[in-house]
């Protein structure tokens, strides 16, 4: 059975009511979440590119990135979950993962329950939520998998229209 159902969360996917990249995270969080973050993706076999600016390199170890100079340039990783489901993860932060989808990759329930298993995925692995909020607007998440419940579960009510 699907976590959310597309009627439902539709409203949450749509471009030009959340902006086309949404805030996805991961707060309170180690190197060693991190990296396990790093070989979850290793495991489940996505495909994945690490890369710091235009260089593209072989995916170091979460403490290397996150131990890099304060001036230096972000890396980030981009990880397909499908041919045409894309996530990049940027590594601002030790205590935070964060990472970024585009919405008009994920219309309709297939690709939802793409993108579900993928939150559910990092949840289970860290024991931890993974929230999403409306582009710009942290803070505030709309939907997200919550631990006790072992699902994604919406986190706000949908627009009235």
């Amino acid at each position: 059975m699907a976590d959310l159902l597309w009627d439902d969360v539709k409203c949450f996917f749509d471009p030009d009511v959340m902006g086309a990249l949404p805030d996805v995270h991961v707060p309170n969080t180690s190197a060693e979440d991190w990296q396990a973050v790093l070989d979850l993706v290793a495991e489940k076999g996505w495909k994945c590119q690490y890369s710091v600016g235009e260089r593209v390199l072989p995916v170091p170890r979460a403490e290397a990135v996150l131990s890099r100079p304060v001036d230096a340039e972000c890396p980030e990783l981009r990880v397909w979950l499908t041919e045409d489901v894309l996530a990049i993860f940027r590594f601002y932060a030790v205590d935070e993962i964060d990472f970024d989808v585009d919405l008009r990759e994920l219309q309709g329930q297939k690709r939802l329950d793409v993108f579900c298993g993928f939150l559910r995925d990092i949840g289970r692995r860290l024991g931890k939520p993974v929230l999403m909020d409306a582009e710009g607007d942290q803070g505030h998440p709309v939907l997200g998998f919550e631990v006790e419940a072992d699902r994604v579960v919406l986190l706000a009510e949908p627009p009235v229209r």
